[in-house]
């Protein structure tokens, strides 16, 4: 494999959930540089219409619960040409964390997943006063108890701490202040809740200007009759706004832990975030094209999440190209290893990196992904098992297998790794249903191995 289509096939698994072998042939044709602008600039998905979902899926149209409704975003995980859109969506969905058990409305919780989606590689001060004015966020952190003569300080106070500057950046005072700015911003809509096909639950943002303080506020240094336009104004403006975003995309995209050249990174995509008025698409554009994101050093270095690694494991085996009832056990895999679409444990969101891995999840994780890999009726699988048997040499020893199919999934094994699996896998067959069969289980137990489980 040449040394730019393996670049590309890092910055996928990275920015994306990976790239099949045939994706791969695609993307060479751009460039490294091409591909990071395709992805940074997606054009609207050939996902299947979910008009056409609806009609064979009513649980799924009427948004009732969280399964069905997770089960919709899954098929749209699985199934997208925009990657990084459904990725961007998943890591605003962690960072600005809203669940079904407090919100009770699955409707709006997906429409926020839609806001994410649309906005996300945006500007950041778009993106935080189109979630300030969220029906589901404000239901979540209680501003729409925020009134004048009663002040809620949640979301103030998580606005603040969990979703732009970080706990050190502001004082209690800013809280309060930037609390009353909020007042009178609520939801309106709240008595009509129909289902589909006869309606959708209605509920949006309002104003309420008999509930708002319009005294003056001094916030972070500043002072003026603010209302909450001004203090995501005030907000995005701070070094620590940029730092905190900044370090999250990295930890998202990057690596788990950030070491002296990573925070250089960091320091690039800060410069990035206010040279480009706040735009999210250049602070990733920044990392993308960094020497640091295309070394070693960002390579197998975090931690699958259970939905990446579903996701990126299932658009391998190609399995689910059309939105049948299994969409729902892939969500139910997920839960299993700990992550719950829409149902993150609190506004915290999920704690990520290593903690992801327990003896429970790991089991999880494990099973599923090498069963999956490994099974030749899947389409993506017989197509790997191709192309592997089109790259072999006549010896076909197992050294050769093994070292083309970790190429091929991107799954870049240690030397004991390789050493263990070579020791383990059966002697190589000679007759072709054999070597098919052969293939799938040097795939699975590639599957099984801790690199796998890294991105």
């Amino acid at each position: 494999m040449s040394v730019e289509r393996k670049l590309i096939q890092h910055l996928m698994g990275k920015a994306g959930f990976g790239a099949t072998p045939e994706e791969l042939d695609k993307y060479i044709l751009q460039g490294y540089d091409g591909v990071v602008e395709s992805i940074l600039n997606p054009i609207q998905s050939n996902t299947l219409p979910e008009d056409v979902i609806y009609r064979y899926h009513v649980d799924i149209a009427e948004s009732r619960l969280p399964t069905p409704t997770a089960a919709k975003w899954m098929y749209r995980l699985v199934t997208t040409d925009s990657p990084l859109e459904e990725k961007i969506a998943l890591f605003w969905h962690g960072l600005f964390a809203s669940n079904f058990a407090d919100v009770q409305q699955m409707t709006m919780l997906y429409e926020q997943v839609d806001m994410f989606r649309k906005l996300g590689l945006g500007n950041f001060r778009d993106l935080l006063l189109e979630l300030s004015k969220d029906t589901a966020m404000s239901q979540m952190l209680d501003n729409v108890d925020n009134h004048a003569d009663a002040i809620n300080e949640n979301w103030g106070r998580e606005l603040l701490e969990l979703f732009s500057m970080g706990i050190g950046n502001y004082t209690e005072d800013d809280v309060k202040e930037a609390s009353r700015a909020f007042t009178g911003w609520t939801r309106d809509n709240i008595d009509y809740a129909p289902f589909w096909p006869y309606g959708r639950v209605g509920w949006h943002h309002k104003f309420d200007s008999n509930d708002h303080d319009y005294n003056q506020k001094t916030f972070l240094g500043e002072t003026g009759e603010f209302d909450g336009d001004q203090i995501v104004d005030i907000i995005v403006k701070q070094k620590a706004t940029a730092e905190f975003i900044s370090t999250r995309l990295y930890q998202y995209f990057c690596s788990d832990e950030i070491d002296s050249e990573g925070k250089l990174a960091i320091n690039e995509m800060m410069e990035a975030y206010f040279q480009s008025g706040y735009e999210i698409r250049s602070v990733l554009r920044s990392l993308f094209k960094s020497e640091y994101f295309k070394s070693d050093k960002c390579r197998s270095s975090k931690v699958k999440s259970p939905i990446e690694l579903v996701v990126g494991t299932v658009r391998i085996s190609e399995a689910y190209s059309i939105p049948t009832l299994a969409i729902k056990d892939l969500v139910d895999q997920a839960t299993f290893m700990g992550q719950t679409l829409f149902q993150p444990p609190s506004v915290e969101g999920w704690h990520e990196g290593v903690e992801w891995i327990d003896s429970g999840t790991l089991i999880e994780r494990v099973n599923f992904a090498s069963s999956e890999i490994s099974n030749l009726e899947k389409p993506g699988v017989r197509k790997l098992i191709s192309r592997v048997k089109s790259d072999i040499s006549t010896s076909t020893s197992n050294k050769e297998i093994l070292d083309i199919c970790s190429e091929i999934i991107g799954c870049n094994l240690s030397d004991n790794t390789r050493g263990f699996l070579l020791d383990s896998i059966d002697n190589s067959p000679n007759n072709n249903q054999k070597i098919d069969e052969h293939i799938g289980q040097v795939l699975g137990f590639i599957a099984a191995t801790k690199e796998y489980q890294l991105v």
